[in-house]
């Protein structure tokens, strides 16, 4: 922290300068006066000393500082009652609760619980130890155990051997009275055991009749543990409670149900269980909650604990929807992205395994606004393609597959004018080859240097045509020179790059510009895919009356043919027609070949990315996947700005706008126009795009422009008659362009007259004062003289001395000897009274002035 003064600290605890400088000098803290610096040494002395003379320890003190903060406020609810609206008064109190911790006592704590758990370590690695030790006393005391039980056992072998001997011994002699006893024993057992089991015999016969008829099975069930066929344990009749001896009679088909064992009832798990939450880039807190299987208004207070209010509907992004399931105890689950499915689509088109064949140039036509890009095109392909474009400008990208004499080549014409930044973008993108256009006799132009900025960012070879030349102020050493500084160096000047000289009226230098092209590709060697899948990009898109969406797709690999499903962007539909450049029908289009493809299910963007699937299944599938996440996108984007949004708009107070509807022939005049209507806004008035599309104007248009009081923009297309008769009902002004210089143009006014005007002072006259003079009605009264202009009677009026404006007021009376006038003239003396002053003094200037409303316009 940078030190303070004693002021400064005194003003911020709250205590008088003195007494501050008092207790620093007690402390020890040498401060003499208020504009003495304080360090946070001296700041620590301080506190110090003030605890030590309150009878407080500097070391001691409370452990945590708790701070409770509470703030009332009230809240103003109107509500109706009958007829009358009443105002009810809500008082609201907030209290907050925070608790501070010293951080030397988190320290010995943390110390404390480390040296309990080393000791901890040390007494487990003590009793395994001497666990170690009364194992391998255990094992030594069983092995010496072992060994004597074997000798004890030797001994007692030897000792029962001499016993046999001695008992066989007296057996033998007793044997032959033994086995006569024995004989007649066993006559008598045989005798009694077949008594024995002829009493038996009676007796299990007797009880199996018995059984028989008390287990013989009924009508409805055989015994009482028969299963039935689905597994289930089967239910049975049972005894009645109240007559258990009687024999019970049911209806046909009736039966008593047995009472079981509950093995079915519900157990409460004894652990939390935990569920794997898959988690997209947006999602709502209601769709969160179904995912952990829990109600949306627990999800709701781990928000509000953790610093976020929101509602069961608000959209959380993937980062703070993370935290919440953790927070839960959950495990988060990373959703398919869209990536996979981009890869998926990649790994679709890719054909592994092909032959790669030689395919043509893409080249990019770019350069300044009438420099001559068409033109120069058109010479090429002997065709008149300017004299089509209104204002003689490129509007559009233009996709051109020529054969020349030196072979084929597709050429991209883009536009020149500054609105088309992100067309010149998207054509940078999609070429092999940037062919920079610069007139001689123009030089470097701010389009100019953008569009070597656009090929230096897509890494592409760029060839100079400096065209004009046969022009007599043409000067391609001027050109040269101008691109060197921009790092773009000739190959004659020990640079890499090709100037070649042309002319697009006579044609000098287009055979060497098509030859340096070619030659340059042949150096890039550039090779595609002719069979398999098509894979493209969208180079422009509109929307056609007659024949629906319409997109000019630039094949990059692969053969895209009719009747085949295309996915361009979150667009999808089956080829219905295919046509080239000049409107002729194709079946087919092989890499590096530009084709109109209709039958899409909308208009895609430019720059769009376009594969062909296999099936329309497969098509909507990405094609939603696309769309939903965009759409989710945005509306998490929303949900961020909205807030930001609000404290803007109170930090900018009243900013006039304008809404501007805008409706366009293709997609890319769209987006160039909304962009060049979005960089006019400024800090008073604000463009504001209602919609922007392409297509002819509408009556849902016209009603949308209608309820956001919008000025309706039709860039080369027209209103139906619906559209005509609701705007004329409404009074909506529909207005139609051709050039986007004149949209630009028109709003521009449109915005300035939304300025407020400003003031400027014009000076009209200067009076010198000669001597003052009393006057009983208006106090002091200048003798002046007018020396410049003209005074005025009511104008305001400044006093000046020695050149200082000392005085700034109205002009109160003017008199001509004794008579009141309107204005004094140049060379004229008169009285003047200023209003509200009475120090005019001999010498002083009186100046007269007016203020002039000047109206202001955007630059």
């Amino acid at each position: 922290m940078a030190n303070v003064t004693a002021k400064q600290l005194s003003e911020v605890i709250g205590v008088s300068v003195e007494k501050l400088l008092a207790q620093l000098n007690t402390a020890g803290v040498d401060v003499s006066s208020e504009n003495d610096p304080i360090s946070d040494e001296d700041k620590l002395k301080l506190l110090e000393s003030l605890r030590s003379s309150h009878g407080k320890e500097t070391e001691a003190g409370p452990k945590k500082i708790t701070l409770r903060r509470k703030s009332k406020s009230e809240l103003r609810v109107s509500g109706s009652s009958g007829r009358n609206t009443t105002t009810k008064t809500i008082n609201v109190e907030v209290r907050k609760k925070r608790t501070y911790v010293r951080r030397a006592d988190v320290e010995a704590e943390e110390a404390r619980v480390q040296e309990e758990a080393q000791a901890q370590a040390e007494e487990e690695s003590r009793l395994l130890q001497e666990q170690a030790e009364a194992e391998a006393r255990r094992e030594q005391e069983e092995a010496e155990a072992a060994a004597a039980a074997e000798l004890a056992a030797q001994e007692e072998a030897a000792r029962a051997e001499a016993e046999q001997k001695a008992i066989a011994k007296s057996m033998q002699e007793a044997e032959v009275a033994r086995a006569a006893i024995e004989k007649k024993r066993a006559e008598e057992e045989a005798a009694a055991a077949a008594e024995q089991a002829q009493r038996a015999a009676l007796e299990q016969a007797a009880a199996a009749s018995a059984a028989a008829a008390q287990d013989k099975p009924g009508k409805h069930g055989k015994h009482e543990d028969r299963s039935t066929r689905y597994g289930r344990k089967e239910l049975h009749v049972k005894e009645s409670a109240h007559q258990p001896n009687r024999k019970q009679k049911f209806k046909k088909g009736q039966r008593q149900v047995q009472e079981i064992t509950r093995q079915h009832e519900f157990v409460k798990p004894t652990a939390p269980v935990v569920r794997n939450v898959e988690i997209p880039d947006a999602i709502t807190v209601a769709e969160l909650g179904q995912r952990m299987a829990i109600k949306a208004g627990d999800v709701i207070k781990v928000l509000m604990q953790m610093g976020t209010m929101a509602t069961i509907n608000e959209v959380l992004d993937r980062d703070t929807a993370t935290l919440v399931v953790e927070e839960m105890g959950h495990n988060v689950v990373t959703a398919a992205s869209e990536d996979d499915f981009e890869k998926e689509l990649q790994a679709s088109a890719e054909q592994a395994g092909e032959e790669r064949v030689s395919r043509p140039p893409v080249v990019t036509i770019m350069g300044h606004v009438d420099h001559g890009k068409t033109s120069l095109l058109d010479y090429i392909r002997e065709s008149r393609v300017t004299s089509g474009e209104a204002g003689g400008i490129t509007q559009h990208i233009g996709a051109y597959h020529v054969e020349t004499d030196k072979g084929i080549i597709t050429f991209l014409d883009t536009p020149g004018h500054a609105a088309f930044s992100a067309m010149r973008a998207r054509g940078a993108q999609a070429t092999d080859i940037v062919v920079l256009v610069v007139a001689a006799d123009d030089g470097v132009m701010p389009q100019t240097k953008e569009a070597i900025q656009h090929a230096r960012a897509a890494e592409v070879p760029l060839v100079v045509a400096v065209n004009k030349i046969d022009r007599e102020e043409a000067d391609p050493d001027r050109v040269k020179n101008e691109l060197a500084a921009l790092e773009v160096i000739p190959e004659e000047w020990g640079g890499e790059n090709i100037f070649v000289n042309v002319s697009a009226i006579t044609g000098e230098g287009v055979g060497d510009l098509l030859d340096s092209i070619l030659l340059q590709s042949e150096i890039l060697e550039l090779g595609a895919v002719d069979k398999g899948n098509a894979k493209g990009i969208v180079v422009e898109a509109s929307l056609d009356k007659g024949r629906g969406p319409v997109a000019t797709v630039l094949v990059q690999s692969g053969l895209l043919q009719q009747g085949q499903m295309l996915l361009a962007g979150t667009q999808f539909g089956r080829v219905r027609a295919m046509y080239d450049e000049d409107a002729k029908t194709i079946k087919s289009a092989g890499p590096s070949m530009p084709a109109v493809v209709l039958g899409l299910s909308g208009v895609p963007n430019a720059g769009d990315e376009v594969f062909v699937v296999e099936n329309e299944r497969k098509a909507r599938e990405f094609a939603e996947i696309r769309e939903s996440r965009i759409r989710e996108t945005k509306l998490a984007d929303q949900q961020k700005a909205k807030l930001q949004g609000m404290f803007d708009a109170m930090a900018e107070g009243e900013v006039a706008e304008i809404n501007i509807l805008v409706k366009a022939d293709v997609q890319g005049s769209s987006e160039a126009i909304r962009e060049s209507l979005e960089k006019l806004s400024t800090d008073e008035v604000r463009t504001k795009l209602v919609a922007t599309g392409v297509g002819g104007i509408n009556e849902s248009d016209i009603n949308l422009a209608a309820a956001s009081e919008a000025v309706v923009i039709g860039f080369n297309v027209r209103a139906d008659a619906s559209a005509k008769r609701v705007a004329g009902d409404y009074g909506i002004d529909i207005r139609y362009y051709s050039v986007i210089y004149d949209i630009i143009d028109d709003i521009k006014s449109m915005m300035s007259g939304m300025l407020s005007p400003e003031s400027q002072e014009n000076i009209i006259g200067l009076a010198e004062v000669k001597e003052v003079f009393r006057s009983p009605k208006f106090g002091d009264v200048a003798g002046s003289i007018v020396v410049e202009g003209v005074v005025r009677k009511g104008q305001p009026i400044r006093v000046l001395r020695d050149n200082v404006v000392i005085y700034e007021g109205e002009l109160e009376s003017l008199r001509r000897f004794k008579d009141n006038v309107e204005e004094v003239r140049m060379g004229t003396e008169c009285g003047i009274a200023v209003k509200n002053y009475t120090d005019v003094k001999p010498g002083d200037q009186i100046e007269v002035f007016e203020r002039v409303e000047v109206a202001r316009s955007i630059d």
